[in-house]
């Protein structure tokens, strides 16, 4: 297991800030019209693929941009692309002079190009957008690197080879722009090491499909499983309760040290999560919508495939020893994930 102490929370904090320096490169100004220069419009994807975005990502957001002065309006799409539609065409009547969008199934890209056909910059969120002047998110590939690298330090703790041994892959949905940056990273670590995958569902974000579509991969492979690379805690949460339910306990990885994410990491039925703190990705992307409410043209070093300017930031790989670091950060509960059930887990390891 590699621990999250090796990953500076230095060059974490370095990552959120790389970037806003000058007036040259990058995207287009805000709007001109004063009256609406100073609204950030923001569209959320839905709040069942992650707690984070209505319990984190909202409030950081509307506190950064209300404090700089400026208007934020949040509205959610619930997970629905016709929802995501009407909100966007609510918010452009009113006017924005900064559109900040989480993706959900391709839904942003129409609003992008409304967006920018009104001269409003556009800042993808987590999720990249075709066609967006910014990119804000985690070092995905490097995410999904560390889901790889805790498969192979739990295959190696359980005595494994991974060039033999028999992994399941349950991606995330690929209409998500991330996933693919997810599982590519994650084989590129694992694939080095001589993982091939025994079976890979279709992808989807959705715990109770995970466990279905698992369910029907361990039946296929006769029970047998020695991994399942996973990719975010509530998919494996589902994936989990299959393995309990078939008395099976194998290394399991996921993202966002969600609750339950952080309970099964303690209780040795998931290997790890991938800790995202969302604040320094609603820092970057608060102070890059600022700039542009501002009316500067930021600059950024790095660069998507496709030459989107790009503003990645690092992730930390959690086990059981460094869930505390999640509780001091303000990120988790430990009356939330010291349960009943986990009470001893977390006296073990410290957490409390």
């Amino acid at each position: 297991m590699k621990n999250a102490s090796l990953i500076s929370i230095t060059a974490l904090a370095g990552a959120s800030m790389l970037l806003l320096a000058g007036c040259s490169g990058g995207g287009d100004g805000g709007s001109t019209d004063d009256a609406t220069a100073t609204r950030a419009c923001v569209i959320l994807p839905d709040a069942a693929s992650s707690p984070r975005w209505e319990n984190g990502d909202r409030p950081a957001l509307e506190k950064a941009i209300t404090d700089a002065g400026f208007e934020a309006d949040i509205q959610n799409a619930q997970g629905d692309t016709s929802k995501y539609a009407t909100i966007a065409d609510q918010q452009l009547s009113k006017g924005c002079g900064v559109m900040l969008l989480v993706d959900y199934n391709g839904a942003a890209v129409a609003v992008t190009a409304k967006a920018q056909e009104q001269g409003i910059p556009v800042i993808a969120y987590d999720r990249p957008i075709e066609g967006a002047d910014y990119y804000v998110s985690f070092d995905n590939e490097q995410v999904g690197a560390l889901e790889g690298q805790s498969i192979l330090d739990g295959l190696e703790a359980a005595g494994k080879d991974p060039a033999t041994a028999t992994v399941v892959y349950m991606g995330g949905d690929p209409a998500d722009g991330n996933a693919a940056m997810f599982h590519d990273g994650a084989v590129s670590v694992m694939e080095p090491a001589g993982i091939k995958p025994a079976q890979e569902p279709p992808g989807v974000w959705d715990g109770d499909k995970s466990a279905t579509n698992f369910e029907q991969a361990l039946t296929a492979l006769g029970g047998k499983v020695d991994a399942v690379w996973v990719a975010n805690d509530t998919n494996a949460a589902g994936v989990i309760t299959i393995l309990d339910k078939n008395g099976l306990t194998v290394p399991v990885s996921g993202q966002d040290a969600s609750v339950a994410g952080l309970q099964n990491v303690l209780l040795g039925k998931q290997t790890a999560t991938v800790y995202k703190p969302f604040a320094l990705e609603a820092d970057a992307a608060s102070d890059l919508a600022i700039k542009l409410l501002n009316g500067e043209k930021p600059t950024v070093d790095k660069q998507l495939e496709d030459g989107t300017p790009y503003i990645a930031v690092t992730p930390i790989l959690v086990g059981p020893d460094d869930v505390q670091k999640v509780i001091d950060d303000g990120n988790a509960d430990a009356a939330e994930i010291c349960t009943d059930e986990v009470a001893d887990a977390c006296a073990a390891h410290g957490v409390g």
